[in-house]
């Protein structure tokens, strides 16, 4: 399948098609971004325009002055917030970006922590890596390094990580619980979580959540903010935060026009922390 094409209602019946299925859908977005062409829904968290829409990053929260920091190419607009805005990321801490596509959130955070400090990129689409992996050569980044894998099985040490930021990915994962016990085993203690996401503010329809277009866009695979608390908290986190963005909706109902997923999903800013022990 095509996923420059527009929309089709198909349904998603086992774990392995929704992977496969993200999977190829971000292939797609990366092989069009080389070749400085469109795919899918530009302002969306699962399409790229031939010129990247400044006016939409700025929507997602992020500053003029950050666009023009990191490399050319590496914002393709995948996300639906701005993670460095919770993250309080400072110099010498070593970050875990989970998703990071083609670098961008990965690269502003490697501004922040330093030459001091590491950034590690997790993502389990080839294509994507080569881009972040050429952007990160080119422009001399060499406290960045991009990791091939699956957020559910996270290629880092026990206690390694002292932040993990992530924009609209983990709503992808088809096993959230197994992403946050994975990021509470690499996280150190007294280590944080910051991630924007899309969260669900009321049940979605049947036949929403077995569109597969709709879950590669970021909506049907979107859980309420309740069961999110339920799932950090049974991984190990404690003082968890879920604020949704409602002003996200003007954004969101572009998306997938006419789907009315902003009747239904919101952006959120997700923020917990792994205990010390005492």
């Amino acid at each position: 399948m095509d996923y420059c094409e527009p929309p089709r209602v198909e349904q998603v019946q086992y774990v392995d098609e929704v992977k496969n299925n993200v999977r190829e859908a971000y292939q797609g977005v990366a092989k069009a971004s080389d070749q400085n062409k469109s795919c899918g829904n530009g302002r969306s968290c699962c399409g790229v325009s031939e010129k990247p829409d400044p006016e939409y990053a700025r929507e997602l929260g992020y500053t003029q002055e950050e666009l023009e920091s990191v490399p050319e190419g590496s914002n393709m607009g995948l996300g639906c917030g701005n993670p460095q805005a919770i993250a309080g990321l400072k110099p010498g801490e070593v970050v875990l970006d989970l998703g990071a596509g083609g670098g961008f959130d990965a690269f502003l955070a490697a501004r922040k922590v330093g030459a001091s400090g590491k950034v590690y990129g997790v993502d389990m689409t080839p294509e994507m890596l080569s881009k972040a992996r050429a952007y990160a050569v080119r422009e001399g980044y060499h406290n960045v390094e991009f990791l091939l894998g699956e957020i559910e099985h996270l290629p880092l040490a026990n206690n390694s990580v002292d932040v993990i930021i992530s924009n609209c990915v983990v709503n992808l994962s088809d096993n959230k619980a197994q992403v946050f016990k994975e990021s509470y085993r690499v996280l150190k203690e007294g280590g944080r979580l910051a991630i924007s996401d899309i969260v669900a503010n009321k049940p979605l329809p049947e036949a929403m959540l077995k569109n597969k277009e709709l879950y590669c866009n970021c909506i049907s695979g979107a859980l309420p903010i309740e069961e999110l608390k339920t799932l950090l908290a049974q991984a190990g986190f404690v003082d968890i935060e879920i604020d949704s963005q409602e002003k996200s909706r003007m954004f969101i109902k572009d998306w997938v026009p006419g789907a009315g997923a902003e009747n239904y999903v919101v952006s959120a800013k997700i923020k917990a922390v792994k205990p010390q022990v005492k």
